[in-house]
């Protein structure tokens, strides 16, 4: 009758309240705990600071209940009135694995708009429906939160795509760290929100630091860059995403760095992170990562020490299970699995192993990031509690998934095929493993959309009734090992007669998130050229080339949609085919938006956020974190297509290029100005790109770096003036001599174009002083 009593008269959303009040008639039961009715209950008191509202719940916790609340799924404490909750949620590219979500491009073609103002707008619309789904279930759960449902959410990926075998690169912003670290911002600033006292969504930077494969040696591998490899590619972004975007969390990867695994590195996770960085947030491990720290890098030998050692390190909660490697200090593995990994952490303070104060600082550290989310405030003091389901998946968060898709499409070729004339083109023959799939929209960590488009379904609908559309899949994706998928030549010729009756053969192929991702899918390993996620060779798989090889030999004109997460060689095609899209893993409008460029309705303006190589030959070993010759910043080649590299169906004249100042100090900004015209026939977005290079450096130095850029939108015939501020600071490197950044004084040239190998214009200016 008490428990009836006592919710008959909570109001909306305030369950939370409610286990509040039952939790002091459960404490009256309780036995060796804290006394939790000393006065005053200062956590409870919204209009107390955090701290002083974290010290004193942390107070009131038993050391099992603290360890218990820095796992995957913290449970509920009845008698404190602390509800379920979890730390395992997703928002890579839209709300993942929570059921119906917008779902908008992977993030590699997030990087490819090279558009920071929409990534952030996509971001606050991701933070909006993660809300959404939050509310609606605690409401319907009694305050209890269960995976996927919880605010704080593992995104952005911010590593550094330095290779283009990595399963994981799609989702990255690409291999530069400029860019990178601009799209995180964005993304992170977008998703937690502007309020002074509370976040709408945590973000997380993962995975620091240093990680981009192989995956099927992540649990276990040890990156060794050079120092100032280190310092210069691998590091920038997490700063900037502290510095710059306030990150709410940080994720340590699975491997170790020099020797040490990274959810248990000292240097990493407190000496850089807090104390050079500034970073007062929460720090998560990955999935299981302490379990490796014992199980599979051997750098303990029990899972005490482990979570000790992670602890104590600055990995504040373990996101996964211990590990599953034979335990030697005779625990059952099964008691520590799901998300448990720190459950071991009272006999870790019992064996001396790390004391309870520290496992304190754990704790607050994530109790903090719960109260910055309004997690134990009445919801009339949040402001976001009132967003309600029905701003989930709406018909303006599809839009906003279109835009997207639209900016963030490559036109990599078009030799006077593409836009598609509706006038002349009547019959279409459209081709391919991923012409008429919804699972290539996606990537991976992805949500699932209510009205996916695909692309055989987008070019029916923007062709128009005039226009007849024939499909045939025509190939697989890849070739098995066993070669029970080959292409036989009744096969061939049959898509090549469908062929030969149209006028245009659209041909959609490329990947999708079943062969590149992350370590573990079992269909991967039975396919040529990929291993447990990663690839094994960057070329077109040969059944796609076989295909499209016969199919140009019809003499038609083919258009090729490459639809990947990753860069592909495609030496054949570049030479051979009048047209090449690159459409990523475009989400759930992604049919649409590639229709419409087809057809023209959008003029295309995506630039490639990654090197397209011709040749697995052209990439240094994969293990090797080494930058040289990886990246558009130190390969020694000729690229398939350059970084920032896309075309567009009109033409933009670059001219009269300015400093406001003959030389500047490295602390100043230098403000670089620039003319830009469509001298085309078509309205389109520009992408302005900049560009330097030390002209007479001391020590060695990338070929050239990207230091700002803008996307402009120019009507045919207009001309704007662009500005865009670089501070000098930009042009930093790493003096592993002095174990510092600096920028080296002397003469820099700013290069300004439409891409890393297309230069339009040059101005050079004098830095003096240093940083």
């Amino acid at each position: 009758m008490m428990f009836i009593t006592v919710k008959k008269f909570l109001p909306p959303l305030s369950m939370r309240a409610a286990l509040v009040l039952l939790g002091t008639f459960s404490s009256l039961c309780a036995a060796d705990v804290p006394d939790t009715n000393q006065p005053p209950e200062v956590w409870k008191d919204a209009s107390q600071s955090v701290d002083a509202r974290v010290h004193d719940l942390v107070s009131r916790m038993t050391l099992e209940e603290k360890a218990s609340q820095i796992q995957a799924n913290p449970p509920a404490i009845p008698r404190l009135g602390i509800p379920a909750y979890s730390h395992r949620n997703e928002c890579l590219h839209g709300v993942g694995d929570a059921g119906v979500a917008t779902v908008f491009p992977q993030a590699i073609g997030m990087a490819a708009t090279w558009d920071i103002p929409l990534i952030h707008r996509e971001a606050d619309v991701i933070a909006t429906e993660g809300r959404a789904k939050h509310n609606d279930y605690v409401t319907k759960h009694d305050g209890n939160t269960d995976e996927h449902f919880g605010l704080n959410f593992y995104s952005p990926n911010i590593n550094i795509f330095r290779d283009p075998r990595w399963g994981r690169g799609q989702e990255t912003y690409g291999e530069d760290p400029f860019l990178t670290a601009q799209m995180g911002v964005a993304f992170v600033r977008g998703l937690q929100g502007d309020d002074p006292k509370y976040i709408k969504a945590l973000a997380c930077a993962k995975h620091f630091a240093v990680h981009s494969g192989p995956e099927s040696k992540r649990h276990r591998f040890d990156a060794q860059p050079p120092e100032r490899d280190l310092y210069e590619t691998y590091l920038p972004a997490f700063e900037a995403l502290v510095r710059e975007g306030h990150v709410g969390s940080a994720m340590g990867a699975y491997s170790s760095l020099d020797g040490t695994p990274c959810c248990a590195n000292e240097f990493l996770l407190t000496a850089l992170l807090r104390q050079q960085w500034g970073f007062d947030g929460v720090v998560f491990s990955d999935g299981g990562a302490i379990g490796d720290i014992w199980a599979e890098h051997k750098f303990t030998t029990t899972p005490e020490e482990a979570a000790a050692a992670a602890v104590k390190a600055g990995c504040d909660v373990s996101s996964g299970a211990m590990g599953q490697a034979s335990n030697k200090s005779g625990h059952a593995n099964e008691g520590i699995k799901g998300g448990a990994a720190f459950s071991v952490l009272p006999a870790a303070v019992a064996q001396g192993l790390v004391s309870e104060p520290d496992v304190d600082t754990a704790v607050a550290r994530e109790l903090t990031m719960r109260f910055r989310l309004g997690l134990f405030d009445p919801p009339a003091l949040v402001p976001w509690s009132n967003i309600g389901i029905d701003q989930n998946d709406t018909p303006e968060h599809q839009a906003l998934a279109l835009k997207v898709a639209e900016e963030s499409i490559v036109l990599l070729k078009n030799k006077n095929l593409l836009p598609l004339d509706r006038a002349k083109i009547k019959r279409i023959a459209v081709i391919g493993p991923n012409a008429n799939t919804t699972n290539m929209l996606y990537g991976n960590y992805s949500g699932k959309s209510s009205q996916p488009v695909t692309i055989l379904e987008g070019i029916k609908q923007v062709a128009g009734p005039g226009t007849a559309v024939t499909y045939a899949a025509g190939c697989p994706l890849a070739l098995r090992k066993d070669g029970t998928n080959k292409l036989s030549p009744e096969k061939v010729a049959a898509v090549v007669a469908t062929a030969k009756a149209a006028d245009v053969i659209i041909f959609v192929g490329g990947l999708d998130a079943t062969l590149e991702k992350e370590e573990g899918s079992p269909r991967q390993d039975v396919f040529e050229g990929f291993k447990q996620g990663d690839r094994t060779r960057i070329e077109l798989p040969s059944p796609q080339e076989e295909l499209l090889q016969a199919l140009a030999a019809t003499g038609k004109a083919v258009v090729f949609v490459d639809c990947s997460g990753s860069a592909i060689a495609m030496p054949w095609e570049e030479k051979k085919l009048p047209a090449i899209i690159q459409a990523w893993y475009p989400g759930e409008q992604g049919g649409r938006a590639v229709a419409e460029v087809l057809f023209g309705d959008v003029n295309p303006a995506g630039r490639l956020p990654v090197t397209f190589y011709r040749a697995t030959d052209d990439l240094p070993n994969f293990e090797d974190y080494s930058m040289t010759n990886r990246t558009y910043r130190y390969f020694s080649g000729k690229p398939l297509f350059a970084f920032g590299h896309g075309l567009s169906y009109t033409k933009f004249d670059y001219s009269g290029a300015m400093v406001n100042a003959k030389s500047f100090h490295a602390d100043d900004t230098i403000k670089l100005s620039f003319t830009l015209k469509n001298s085309g026939k078509l309205d389109g977005d520009e992408v302005a790109q900049v560009y330097f290079r030390h002209v007479r450096s001391a020590m060695s130095q990338p070929k050239l770096e990207l230091c700002g850029f803008t996307r402009v939108h120019l009507s045919r015939g207009q001309a704007a003036t662009v500005t865009i501020d670089v501070p000098a600071s930009r042009f930093r490197n790493w003096n592993t001599t002095d174990k510092k950044y600096v920028v080296e004084p002397g003469d820099y040239e700013l290069l300004i174009g439409a891409a890393s190998d297309d230069m339009r214009l040059r101005v050079r200016t004098k830095i003096t002083g240093t940083l």
